[in-house]
């Protein structure tokens, strides 16, 4: 019989109206669990939840916090393979990935645990003689968060322990279509010894518990990463009742492959971007902008190197790539690949379909030649295995075209130059800048973040974090 997974509402497990089953992408024949759906009711408690458990939180023994977030990720490290497995089987990340990424989420939590006695603050000069000034950082309050599909237990863990480590109270909304590792999360948070309250999760459509979430007069900011439509309506729900908002929305990342690069170090960092996890990743390069000097060989090159790609069941071993998280997305990238082809693109590998000895949501990498910036496949994001090709004359070209872009959360270059990689780090306009790297794959103690389209409000992760997480007071004290 399949288990059924509740809402976790200020200690205890809430079940909802109904139950809505976790199917596996690489098995649709496997049902993963089936998991509770909120309502607006459930969202209001969980808020009040949490709004009560603030005033003790917030001011509580910060070792006690420390000793909780390092229980989390001591637990989540220990299981990391179980979570791998779990996350591979209900995201379609392969295994390794998946452990990868559990891995990710219990460091996260550790690093936060040590966070939580490295707060500091100022102690400056008045202008004014016998005066004391104080600068410190408090609490924000209770945060919703709202976090996506693809990175399903690393994105949750870099918005909750951060949240916990400043004192904050979390309601946590996880996307609808990955809900067992959010929901594992929770089981283990909930043995943390983290008071009642403090921690919420409500599972549910974004339809029926997103707006309540974003709305709540108890929730003073919002923490959201997805698609740029809904952040954007959620950032004008948030300047309405002025709430603290974050978002992180995506990008159209380019990888610049410069005439002298390393061709076979280019061609590996340029599959790993575009291709591993599935193209899942808001920091895959999905237009590789290649000069002309060397655009025949790379070409070739990366054909080759896609040819030798094993697609299959994310639990396989030897697998290279999984399955599209979902029918809608798989066919969201198989309708960019023929859009890519109506607007004059040269579809050259891949971009069909795949069948498997079990049904599931599988795809052959795309890549597509002789496309413009202009065309829809280099401006909007697909969000799959799709990579499009860009040829330009020299650095200076490519590095116009890779700006050329309404977003800006990552870029790379591939090359041997001091000068251009240099130059590039400075000049182009994305948040996270790579040179001889993959565009996806980024260190848990650092800033997080772009520019133009992918980002608003302050950066994710690492000591920035406390930006958002964080609010600053000013006291002054009389002698």
């Amino acid at each position: 019989m399949t288990q059924k997974h509740d809402n976790y509402i200020n200690g205890a497990w809430v079940a909802g109206s109904s139950y809505a089953p976790n199917i596996n992408p690489s098995n649709l024949a496997d049902v993963i669990g089936e998991y509770t759906q909120g309502d607006a009711a459930q969202l209001d408690a969980a808020v009040q939840a949490a709004q009560a458990a603030f005033p003790a939180w917030s001011t509580g023994n910060v070792q006690a916090r420390a000793d909780a977030l390092d229980k989390i990720g001591t637990e989540i490290l220990a299981r990391r393979e179980e979570l791998g497995t779990l996350l591979a089987r209900e995201e379609g990340k392969t295994k390794l990935e998946g452990i990868g990424e559990a891995t990710r989420a219990g460091n996260i939590f550790k690093f936060f645990a040590g966070e939580c006695l490295r707060l500091t603050g100022e102690i400056v000069p008045s202008v004014r003689s016998g005066v004391g000034v104080e600068i410190t950082r408090e609490p924000l309050g209770v945060v919703g968060l709202i976090t996506p599909w693809n990175f399903p237990i690393a994105i949750p863990a870099w918005k909750i322990a951060p949240a916990l480590a400043y004192g904050n109270c979390v309601v946590l909304k996880p996307a609808d279509l990955v809900p067992g590792c959010a929901w594992t999360l929770a089981e283990i948070i909930s043995r943390s010894g983290i008071p009642a309250g403090v921690f919420n999760l409500v599972m549910g459509r974004g339809s029926v518990i997103g707006d309540p979430l974003v709305n709540h007069p108890g929730i003073s900011g919002i923490s959201f990463t997805g698609s740029q439509g809904v952040g954007g309506r959620i950032a004008q729900q948030c300047a309405v009742n002025l709430k603290k908002v974050q978002l992180e929305m995506g990008g159209k990342n380019p990888q610049i492959i410069l005439d002298d690069a390393d061709l076979a170090q280019a061609v590996e960092l340029s599959v790993q971007s575009a291709f591993f996890s599935t193209g899942q990743r808001c920091t895959a390069s999905s237009r590789l902008i290649v000069t002309d000097g060397i655009y025949g060989k790379f070409v070739d090159a990366v054909q080759a190197r896609m040819a030798t790609l094993k697609i299959g069941d994310a639990l396989a071993a030897g697998i290279d790539i999984g399955p599209v998280s979902s029918l809608s997305q798989l066919q969201q990238d198989l309708d960019y690949v023929a859009i890519g082809q109506a607007e004059g693109a040269q579809l050259v590998a891949g971009g069909t379909r795949l069948e498997r000895t079990t049904e599931g949501f599988y795809m052959a990498p795309a890549l597509l030649l002789d496309t413009t910036a202009a065309m829809r496949i280099n401006r909007e994001e697909v969000f799959g295995p799709v990579a499009s090709v860009i040829r330009v004359k020299d650095y200076e070209a490519a590095l116009a075209e890779s700006n050329n872009t309404p977003f800006g959360l990552s870029a790379g270059i591939a090359t041997t130059s001091l000068k251009y990689a240099t130059h590039f780090k400075r000049h182009s306009q994305a948040g996270m800048v790579m040179v001889n790297l993959p565009t996806a794959g980024v260190d848990y103690h650092v800033p997080f973040g772009g520019r133009k389209g992918s980002s608003y409000g302050s950066r994710e992760q690492g000591r920035y974090a406390q930006e958002f997480f964080t609010t600053v007071k000013t006291a002054y004290t009389g002698a």
